[in-house]
């Protein structure tokens, strides 16, 4: 079980508005986040992840405390071990897909099944200029699972995949995040993109 309760102020265009959210995402499930542009939707993720502070916030992920701004306790993202798949990807440009995987893990079965299931054996060797949105995309996702994470995070994960791709994804993901007992939370701005991938949904308001 993961529990946040965080209070944060973030720019948007209308000025600075507060980010304040109070929310519980069971273990293993997988939970769609959206909202207005501007809401504080990656800044949660980011939060969450331990690569923003707010102002004051909680957060306990199965009992263990990740943050707590009356204690003053804030593990750093490398303590808490989150899969983090950014908008941009964030691929290394003289890194091969191979040397992605390897950097989070050096357990080569799991990198061959990753590669399988991404879709991605034969692009082992290229590097992220040779490779499409699509394909960058993909492997921002798979070098995220690489580490085996209790948390993922995906922001806007799955918007360079066409439905069939898509699809066949997330069956293979579904299987995987069951194996590796992971919690999910996604951020997405279209209902379908998440279809039959996520069982909860959380909205972020904007400005409340």
């Amino acid at each position: 079980m993961i529990e946040a309760a965080i209070y944060k102020k973030i720019k948007t265009y209308r000025g600075t508005i507060p980010l304040v959210i109070e929310a519980q995402f069971p273990a293993q499930s997988v939970t769609r986040i959206y909202g207005p542009s501007g809401s504080g939707k990656t800044t949660f993720l980011k939060i969450l992840a331990g690569l923003i502070t707010p102002e004051k916030g909680v957060i306990t992920v199965n009992d263990r405390c990740w943050l707590d701004t009356v204690r003053k306790i804030n593990l750093s993202p490398q303590e808490r071990k989150v899969g983090f798949v950014f908008q941009d990807y964030a691929l290394f440009p003289n890194m091969t897909v191979e040397g992605h995987l390897r950097y989070a893990t050096q357990d080569m079965a799991l990198i061959d099944r990753l590669l399988l299931i991404g879709k991605m054996e034969s692009f082992r060797k290229q590097k992220p200029a040779h490779l499409s949105g699509g394909q960058q995309q993909r492997l921002a996702i798979l070098r995220a699972l690489a580490q085996k994470p209790g948390l993922l995070v995906l922001d806007e994960a799955f918007s360079a995949l066409d439905d069939e791709l898509r699809e066949e994804l997330i069956t293979e993901l579904k299987i995987i995040l069951k194996e590796f007992k992971t919690t999910t939370i996604i951020v997405s701005h279209h209902l379908q993109e998440t279809a039959g991938f996520a069982d909860r949904a959380l909205k972020i308001e904007q400005g409340i």
